[in-house]
């Protein structure tokens, strides 16, 4: 994996001078847990902390859990647990720490200046992931301006950095005067992309109402759960499909002829706990791909031993979205990871428990598939002939055939 930008560091003056040399690909992490919370989720926490700072390009070098009901609002964590972390960073040579909850910038100054470090909260971590990972004009501006609103209550330890990423601009000192005009520069940014992504979700509308006489389907699910591979599956496509978090970031649109049903299967940025709100409000033109959407396939990773929480945490984001109502189908996948005694008694307590159809796959090794396509082969006509009343004389393969032949050929990525 080639290596991505490190992150952002401390301003001149904050950070302890380290004796050895600092790697800001080698961090600390800090796993925090509440008193409510077992031992199993706070070992999940830590391991998904794990997985995103990996996915970022970063080594997790020591890892703490700390349970913390109640955080300091100077240092977030005592002083003596500060103290114990800042000379384990010294001691392994990490330039960096993060922190699995979001920090004051009060918070990150002080821990700054305590660690010698640089300090990366949940947001800034995601922030960056998400930075890497866009591909398309629209990704990329929903991402910077998500990111520009969460540096600008920070300058007062970014400024300098901000400074040489503007190349032409050249500020002597850190004062007041310096941090104003990257107040004003950032909310300049923020103002033109803001424009931007106006005009880029026009197109984006016109191009959605061209589609509205096809019902839609869309992916949804926790990141990394193989939404992706089962595009790729359904519409015989080549879309991106890693073993990483967030992966996709951009819409992506297909069109799938199943039993000469037409439908438009789009695969969506996925879900994780503690999401930015910055992150979901300027990703609010994507999202809207899922609340336009007829049908959710809601994609679970069911090797995962969280992945209950996991449905937890897409279904509250969903209900946010207020799609919770609209048709879902639970799709189980990577049941290849899983013995057979497991899948079954898995399969038996959620066909009991949920009010949505569910179908148990392996994407990866094809298994369960032709069971999915007829369920969405039947779901799909339903919405035809009941939320499209026009469209209810398409009963045989003839008349399909013709509904599928007026649709795009050409993929799509929002």
């Amino acid at each position: 994996m080639a290596k991505q930008n490190p992150p952002l560091p401390p301003a001149e003056g904050t950070a302890a001078a380290p004796t050895v040399a600092r790697d800001p690909f080698r961090a600390v992490l800090v796993g925090i847990y509440r008193l409510s919370n077992s031992v199993e989720q706070a070992n999940e926490y830590l391991d998904e902390l794990i997985f995103l700072a990996k996915t970022a390009g970063i080594a997790a070098t020591k890892t703490y859990s700390i349970k913390l009901d109640r955080p300091q609002a100077a240092t977030f964590l005592g002083t003596g647990k500060v103290a114990e972390i800042a000379a384990e960073a010294e001691r392994l040579g990490c330039g960096t720490v993060i922190f699995d909850d979001d920090l004051t910038p009060t918070q990150v100054r002080n821990l700054e200046k305590g660690l010698g470090a640089v300090v990366v909260d949940r947001s800034g971590l995601i922030l960056q992931i998400f930075r890497e990972n866009a591909r398309t004009a629209q990704a990329k501006a929903q991402v910077e301006l998500a990111r520009l609103e969460y540096q600008l209550p920070r300058l007062t330890r970014m400024w300098s950095h901000l400074s040489r990423e503007r190349g032409g601009i050249g500020l002597k000192g850190a004062g007041e005067q310096e941090i104003e005009t990257d107040r004003r520069i950032i909310r300049e940014q923020i103002a033109r992309l803001r424009k931007e992504l106006q005009h880029i979700e026009k197109q984006t509308l016109t191009r959605r109402k061209q589609r509205d006489r096809v019902v839609r389907v869309a992916l949804v699910g926790y990141t990394n759960v193989g939404k992706s591979t089962l595009l790729n599956l359904l519409a015989k496509a080549e879309v991106l499909a890693e073993n990483k978090l967030f992966a996709t970031l951009d819409t992506t649109v297909r069109k799938v002829v199943l039993e000469h049903v037409p439908f438009l299967l789009s695969d969506t940025v996925g879900f994780i706990r503690k999401l930015p709100h910055g992150l979901i409000e300027s990703f609010k033109s994507t999202l809207d791909e899922v609340r336009e959407a007829d049908i959710l396939l809601h994609v679970v990773d069911i090797s995962s031993p969280h992945y209950i929480e996991q449905i937890n945490v897409v279904s509250a984001t969903l209900a946010d979205l207020k799609v919770a109502e609209k048709p879902t189908v639970m799709v189980f996948n990577k049941l290849d990871a899983l013995v057979d005694d497991d899948i079954e008694d898995i399969r038996a307590s959620w066909m009991a428990m949920v009010h949505h159809p569910a179908v148990f796959i392996s994407a990866t090794r094809r298994e369960g598939i032709d069971e999915l396509r007829a369920l969405l082969v039947r779901l799909v006509r339903e919405q035809y002939t009941t939320k499209y009343p026009g469209l209810a004389a398409y009963e045989d393969a003839q008349a399909w055939e013709h509904l599928a032949a007026e649709l795009p050929t050409e993929p799509v990525t929002d």
